[in-house]
């Protein structure tokens, strides 16, 4: 018997314009105002150098001269892309984050769509009633597919990394492509299905390298078997998609290779940074990928786990086999990675939402309120506290709150900008409004489990970003660093040799304007060097040897007669700082 028994009643269709609404709250802030923050300034540093550059920039990726040989450059390609069509309008960092609104709608609707066309099928339809009364195929489909795009943007995980000009963002979307393509691939097993399933493989490959690809090509073959296509059949359409995925991936790899961008070509290093990833499971990447995994998947995972053993007892479920397949394929890629990125879990949440839409109509109404209420009232109380706290580094009351809202950007001087209160106060009420309407009219709507933790969520996204953003810029952002780097620099300066990381040399480069050496090196009259002024060892011996490394580096630039120059940090990071040197000539 199948675990689902729903009336017409529950499967209305989350209004249209709702939707948009949350999508555009959920995306806009966080792009909107935000400087490029260490996080994601790397990135952005790519974007901008290939925008700024020509050729060679474009096909070796790299910041402000230095390369960067791990990923693939098609996210960046998109990022310079925006700045080249945008940037004299929005600005170069606004305009690189046109990319991450496409990458989002991508993202969104293949989860819509997937979910959609997967609950219109009949093994997924709920118990026919006695005296009718069910649901239609595309209405429950309907409904399915914006619950899951509801628990997606719930997530904790995309909350964070969707806002970000970083490339394992615009995997997780291509991976929620992938899903949609296969789905109508199993449905439909043709030609035109397989090329556009090698499409979405290509895109992955030129995103972060070919593992993931391959563990989704052996996953949709496992997937086609289960469900029984031919497998002779099967196996010519795979090579069919994996040859679309190479010549797509030749776009960039052939004219690397052709052209040598700055004496050199990148791929090499790629494909050793690819094969650095892969090894056998360790307890490292197992007890990073559990405790990451907790609250980045939240709360798809539990959801994606009871539908599993709800729908466990059916046969040749393709709503549940199919993405378990790929998540475990994808799974077994990262704990195969020794040093796994946070960021890269993000590949998981497609199929996670897309199962847990489907483990939610199986749930009890007692769960379900219990659910409503836990978001209704911890998602208040903490925008009340975030509403709080805003108040409090305004006025100095209460005092307590004002004093621990302000030591962590020691410096900072708060001011009220009415455009980001009005926002801030407009989403505030239609939160509870929100919570009126779900108290007030008891829904029996599916999406009624959901739509109050994820627009709660929102809420609290949108308050940090419009209430505190001015907060988050002044100690997460490189700029005053680098304008006071730029003042003592003198105007006909040839370049500057430096080791400082991606993100820094990024912003310095963007906001500064520094001219750092190219990728091929020089011979620069100045030094940028970068350092911790306390150095706390949690690696071992090799963090002791890189800090050993870095005041031999500084011993030998004060002693070598380098002029220092300048001398400084950001005020709220009391560990980094930077030196810059004229050299002896």
């Amino acid at each position: 018997m199948k675990p689902v028994r729903l009336p017409a009643a529950a499967t209305l269709a989350l209004p249209r314009w709702a939707l948009y609404a949350l999508g555009m709250l959920y995306i806009l802030p966080g792009l909107i105002g935000r400087d490029p923050w260490k996080d994601d300034a790397g990135s952005f540093g790519i974007m901008w150098t290939m925008a700024r550059g020509g050729l060679h920039d474009w096909l070796y990726p790299n910041i402000a001269g230095l390369a960067v040989n791990d990923e693939g450059p098609l996210a960046f390609w998109l990022g310079a892309l925006c700045i080249k069509l945008f940037g004299w309008l929005l600005g170069d960092v606004l305009a690189a984050r046109v990319s991450n609104i496409g990458i989002f709608v991508l993202g969104t609707m293949s989860l819509w769509y997937t979910a959609f066309h997967l609950g219109r099928r009949p093994e997924a339809q709920p118990l026919r009633l006695a005296f009718g009364g069910q649901p239609e195929p595309d209405d429950y489909g309907r409904t399915l597919a914006d619950t899951a795009v509801l628990i997606y943007l719930g997530s904790l995980g995309l909350l964070l990394y969707s806002h970000e000009t970083l490339a394992v963002t615009l995997q997780g979307s291509l991976i929620a492509y992938f899903l949609y393509r296969a789905v109508r691939y199993i449905e439909h097993a043709s030609p035109r299905n397989a090329a556009l399933v090698g499409l979405s493989l290509g895109a992955l490959v030129l995103t972060r390298g070919p593992l993931s690809p391959l563990a989704l090509v052996a996953a949709l073959f496992l997937g086609a078997r289960f469900f029984r296509l031919p497998a002779a059949d099967t196996l010519r359409h795979l090579a069919l998609a994996s040859g679309v995925a190479l010549l797509l991936t030749l776009v960039w790899v052939l004219p690397a290779s052709i052209v040598q961008p700055f004496s050199q070509s990148p791929i090499p290093a790629w494909l050793a940074w690819n094969l650095d990833e892969l090894s056998l499971p360790n307890w490292t990447s197992i007890k990073a990928f559990f405790r990451v995994g907790v609250w980045s998947f939240w709360p798809a995972w539990p959801f994606a786990g009871w539908a599993i053993w709800a729908w466990r007892r059916q046969q040749n479920m393709l709503h549940i086999v199919l993405p378990l397949t790929f998540l475990g394929a994808l799974t077994l890629v990262i704990l195969c990675d020794p040093t796994p990125e946070n960021g890269d879990l993000l590949k998981l949440l497609p199929p996670l939402a897309l199962m847990a839409a489907f483990g939610l109509p199986t749930m009890k109404r007692g769960a379900i309120n219990a659910i409503d209420w836990f978001s209704v009232m911890v998602l208040t109380t903490l925008a009340a506290l975030v509403w709080l706290f805003w108040i409090a580094k305004l006025t100095g009351w209460p005092a307590k709150l004002a004093h621990n809202a302000l030591k962590l950007v020691p410096g900072f001087t708060p001011e009220f900008g009415i455009v980001s209160f009005l926002v801030a106060a407009s989403v505030t009420i239609g939160w509870i409004l929100l919570v009126r309407w779900r108290v007030s009219r008891q829904p029996a709507v599916l999406w009624r489990a959901v739509v109050l933790s994820s627009s709660g969520l929102i809420l609290l996204w949108v308050l940090l970003m419009t209430l505190f953003l001015p907060d988050l810029n002044y100690s997460k952002s490189y700029a005053g660093v680098a304008q006071a780097i730029a003042a003592k620099l003198p105007p006909n300066a040839n370049c500057i040799d430096t080791n400082v990381g991606s993100a820094q040399r990024a912003s310095f480069a963007y906001f500064g304007r520094l001219p750092f050496a190219g990728v091929e090196g020089g011979d620069c009259d100045y030094v940028l060097l970068q350092d911790r002024v306390r150095t706390r060892d949690k690696s071992g011996d090799r963090a002791g040897d890189r800090a050993s490394e870095r005041r031999a580096l500084l011993q030998r630039w004060d002693s070598d007669g380098a002029t220092l120059l300048w001398e400084g940090r950001r005020a709220s990071d009391r560990d980094e700082r930077f030196r810059l040197y004229r050299r002896a000539r």
